[in-house]
């Protein structure tokens, strides 16, 4: 890493730059070897991955996720599921109350008249207080027998169908992981599922076998819960950030960065960095949040961070990656909620050649996306202008 800069507000970036190390040292996680991790891009390819682990799924199912809604991959979902728990396997279903409260109530009964152990993580309700409807658990995790996991961006919804082919149809990323790395998102799954008052651990369905390697891939697997100060999810951002030597590439759903956040991205592409952001368009599905994002534009393209915005649908991924080097991943966005406030769950994967296929992917989508023109931007009219007012000042809520 260069240090040439002795200026202190800008030589910001660690040094060496051991992207592994780094993470190791500052977040007290160490990465485990001999993973398979397996990227899932789209409804076409996650689901059929989910629901045929479900299938195969011979003693245990748990299944944490923030959306769960309405359409007839739900149903296909709770179907399975409560065929499994027919079958005698121990089937666990945990739903944010907020995030979930889409649900369709024939696919609860579904799941509930088939067996299935359904729960919902802090419901809102007249004797809830507001700081438990304010934070929610938006992991989504699914583990099997213990051997499989998938975590990523996706929730159980019809959006989620299909290849990003228009605007039914959402753009996201999932992981499939096999090896050492399932124990951690099996325990951010637990440290959601143990506020539930329900069993942690059943005998002759619970299985802790070692984990044996399955594959090369380094994986650490962090979470984010309630606190003050520095959250696990801006660490690991502030992390990229700062380590990065070439360029930082950034897939999110929800760009509302806090104030410090929003500094650490201008001040590492001011110090010769490429920062490309990749976010919604036109199809987003939260319009104050995009009217928020676009608020902060200005300060973005003055300090040379590339801006993209994608057209076809709305975009949900969640994936930053750093010089081919590292990726995180998982269900945070680059939001306050994600940095403060949400339960996340997310994995820093050390594995050039998986880092290389989602910068392929970032190039992919960057085809289907456009440019924010700087001088285009400086000439936008009044009315977008008082759209970005109204979602800056409504930003804390978002």
């Amino acid at each position: 890493m260069s240090t040439e800069n002795n200026d202190p507000e800008t030589a910001r970036a660690v040094a060496p730059w051991d992207a592994r190390r780094v993470f190791e040292v500052a977040l007290g996680v160490p990465a485990g070897e001999g993973n398979q991790v397996e990227v899932l891009r789209n409804g076409d390819e996650i689901f059929p991955a989910m629901l045929d682990a479900i299938d195969s799924s011979r003693s245990t199912v748990d299944l944490l996720t923030f959306v769960y809604w309405t359409g007839e991959i739900a149903e296909r979902f709770a179907r399975k599921l409560a065929e499994r728990a027919r079958a005698g396997v121990r089937v666990r279903v945990l739903l944010d109350g907020v995030g979930a409260r889409k649900i369709d109530d024939e696919v609860l009964a579904t799941m509930l008249d088939g067996g299935c152990d359904v729960q919902w993580f802090r419901p809102v309700s007249g004797d809830v207080g507001m700081g438990d409807a304010a934070h929610r658990t938006h992991r989504k995790v699914l583990v099997c027998d213990g051997e499989v996991a998938f975590t990523g961006g996706v929730g159980i919804a019809e959006e989620w169908a299909g290849d990003a082919r228009g605007p039914g149809e959402w753009r996201d990323t999932h992981f499939e992981v096999r090896g050492p790395a399932v124990d951690g998102l099996r325990s951010a799954f637990l440290r959601n599922w143990v506020e539930t008052g329900q069993v942690l651990f059943e005998s002759g369905a619970d299985q802790f076998g070692p984990q044996d390697p399955v594959g090369d891939t380094a994986v650490q697997v962090l979470w984010d819960e309630d606190q003050s100060g520095c959250s696990t999810t801006a660490l690991c951002f502030l992390l990229m950030l700062r380590g990065a030597e070439r360029r930082v590439r950034i897939t999110t759903a929800y760009f509302t960065p806090d104030d410090s956040m929003l500094e650490e991205i201008c001040a590492t592409s001011a110090r010769g960095v490429q920062v490309e952001v990749l976010m919604p368009g036109e199809n987003s599905d939260k319009s104050l949040v995009q009217w928020a994002s676009a608020d902060i534009f200005q300060q973005l393209l003055d300090a040379g961070v590339e801006l993209h915005t994608y057209d076809p649908t709305m975009l949900h991924a969640k994936v930053m990656t750093a010089d081919g080097k590292v990726a995180v991943v998982g269900s945070s966005n680059v939001n306050s909620r994600s940095l403060s406030h949400d339960d996340e769950v997310l994995m820093a994967l050390f594995d050039e050649q998986l880092v290389a296929l989602l910068d392929e992917h970032f190039d992919e989508d960057l085809v289907r996306s456009s440019p924010v023109d700087p001088d285009e931007w400086a000439r936008r009219g009044l009315i977008q202008r008082a759209k970005e007012a109204i979602g800056s000042a409504l930003d804390d809520l978002l």
